[in-house]
């Protein structure tokens, strides 16, 4: 979930956010992402949690009829809108993804999500969905974007609590040092978490990314 040093952190290293998709050993695993979550939301209205500077919502806004994005921070909101995306498609708003207010069943037809789903912890991830489901309603498309723990490449773990979400120590643009909660998770504990809350469950695993997509029931 959201604490006060994941947030600090990525409040404090908001102007760099973009950074990880600069990595040259990823472009792959980007180009088949875009086709991918392009794919998956031609028509759709979607919501858009944790959506950081607008990274995604760019490519989503030139396939969806509507993109809401949303994030809790107001710097990353606030560098999203220099994006200068098409307002007739795209609004911007702060929002809490683990706190999500009513009022938003009926308004969309996706959610999407990069970079969420590792700071859910495994104990509240099947509470979670449930929550998701009760606030957009019954077969809303659901898209998770997330990491693979690559050897060499992923920050190594500081620490693994007793329900198995592991731990990062990273360094902020202030020089402050964060203990971040970041799970990498397999395809196996994916379709777990997933079997009882949605159906059409689909995983696609890349080198450095996964994307997994389904309908909540």
């Amino acid at each position: 979930m959201i604490t006060n040093q994941l947030a600090q952190f990525y409040a404090v290293n908001a102007d760099n956010y973009d950074q990880v998709y600069a990595q040259e050993e990823r472009f792959d695993d980007l180009d088949d992402l875009q086709e991918m979550v392009a794919e998956l939301f031609q028509g759709h209205k979607v919501l858009e949690l944790a959506c950081g500077t607008a990274y995604w919502t760019d490519l989503i806004a030139e396939v969806a009829e509507s993109v809401h994005a949303t994030d809790l921070l107001p710097e990353m909101i606030e560098l999203a809108e220099t994006r200068g995306l098409d307002e007739d498609v795209v609004t911007f708003g702060v929002m809490d993804a683990f706190n999500l207010p009513d009022g938003l069943e009926g308004k969309y037809t996706a959610v999407f999500a990069a970079g969420l789903w590792a700071h859910v912890k495994r104990e509240d991830q099947e509470k979670y969905l449930k929550t998701l489901r009760a606030k957009l309603g019954k077969d809303i498309l659901l898209v998770l974007l997330d990491e693979s723990y690559v050897d060499g490449n992923s920050m190594v773990f500081a620490r693994t609590d007793a329900e198995g979400n592991t731990f990062q120590i990273l360094t902020a643009d202030d020089g402050q040092r964060y203990e971040i909660m970041k799970n990498y998770l397999t395809d196996s504990t994916l379709r777990k978490r997933f079997a009882t809350a949605a159906r059409q469950i689909r995983v696609e695993r890349l080198e450095y990314y996964y994307l997994l997509s389904c309908r909540l029931k």
